[in-house]
């Protein structure tokens, strides 16, 4: 790399990136079908966590309401803590984000005067749920946005590798007004070490958002760029994401049928048509933090769910993921979970 690109590989860069870079980002999400238009402008970030985090920082000042996802990505919550906004968790069911409690929220408050920044949603393959958002309630989400005037945040990692024929369309691509703020990352589907992600967003916005960023590192490191940009114009993230989606299918088929197998009829679950991982709703008996200790101790380790839940709630809840473990240890783990489930419901 170093070799081809010479000193620019190790050199300062544009605090919005590589400009050969952000060409070859901009022709590669076109491809994509995601929708830039004239007056969009993209920003290379130090991976999609900077991007919340610069969106908190640049959005959000204290008491002002923000909508998520209820579960939604819990490090996403903790961007935007730090600036003290309210938050206001929609829940979510088999079509993804209700929008329609959505809708009254949102008239609630107005009458008090109140109109959220805006909302921050993971439509395709959502963490922790797996759950996608519907085509019906995208397009009622960015009505939503238009009537009531707020900005949708919309974060898209997940999209890229799909498993199964679903829906994928982009609120980006949707938008005609300029309302999405999109947000991307390679880390998903070529190397999470590089840290490299974008925002594709109105031109006055990215504006706002470079100055943030300008504070915070200067710039996204010009070397993961000139590697992002060989690996993209090369074929390699084609490539990672043809291997994904052909291993992540069969572990995730695995995990869904351990689950019909092994757990209980009064579980619930959504299959995932891509991402990493899915969400387990146990009947409301179980504290999933108080089992886990019990479960590591048989060999399983899961992430208890209510810290994805804007108020907690969710107790009875895990975010299992089927990337990361062999097809055998998916259908051992999820028979232990089976076990250990109906011990705490006091069935074996």
């Amino acid at each position: 790399m170093v070799l081809n690109y010479g000193d620019r590989a190790l050199q300062y860069a544009p605090t919005k990136g590589v400009t050969v870079f952000r060409e070859t980002l901009t022709r590669w999400l076109r491809s994509k079908d995601v929708r830039v238009l004239d007056e969009d402008d993209l920003m290379v970030v130090t991976g999609s966590q900077q991007a919340l985090d610069i969106v908190a920082r640049t959005l959000i000042d204290p008491g002002d309401y923000i909508v998520t996802e209820n579960p939604t990505y819990l490090a996403a919550l903790t961007a935007f803590r730090p600036a003290r906004p309210n938050i206001v968790g929609i829940p979510v069911d088999s079509q993804g984000m209700r929008v329609d409690v959505l809708e009254e929220k949102l008239k609630e408050l107005k009458s008090r005067g109140i109109t959220p920044r805006f909302v921050y949603t993971i439509p395709t393959a959502h963490n922790p749920t797996g759950i996608s958002m519907s085509l019906e309630r995208k397009k009622y989400l960015l009505e939503l946005a238009s009537r009531y005037d707020f900005l949708v945040i919309e974060d898209d990692p997940y999209s890229y590798f799909v498993y199964d024929e679903a829906d994928v369309m982009r609120l980006k691509t949707l938008d005609t007004e300029g309302r999405v703020v999109y947000v991307g990352t390679l880390s998903k589907i070529l190397s999470p070490g590089l840290r490299v992600g974008w925002i594709l967003a109105n031109k006055q916005l990215v504006d706002v958002f470079e100055r943030a960023k300008q504070s915070m590192d200067l710039h996204t490191p010009s070397l993961s760029q000139y590697i992002a940009k060989e690996a993209i114009e090369r074929g390699v993230v084609e490539e990672t994401i043809g291997r994904a989606k052909r291993i992540y299918r069969v572990k995730r088929d695995a995990m869904v049928e351990a689950l019909s197998e092994h757990l209980v009829e009064d579980s619930w679950w959504i299959k995932p048509v891509g991402g990493l991982f899915l969400m387990v709703w146990l009947p409301r008996a179980i504290d999933a933090k108080a089992m886990l200790p019990k479960a590591v101790e048989a060999g399983v380790v899961y992430v208890p769910g209510a810290s994805f839940f804007v108020d907690e709630s969710g107790t009875n809840t895990m975010r299992l993921n089927f990337s990361y473990p062999s097809v055998s240890d998916i259908r051992k783990g999820i028979e232990i979970l089976g076990t250990l489930v109906k011990r705490e419901l006091g069935l074996r």
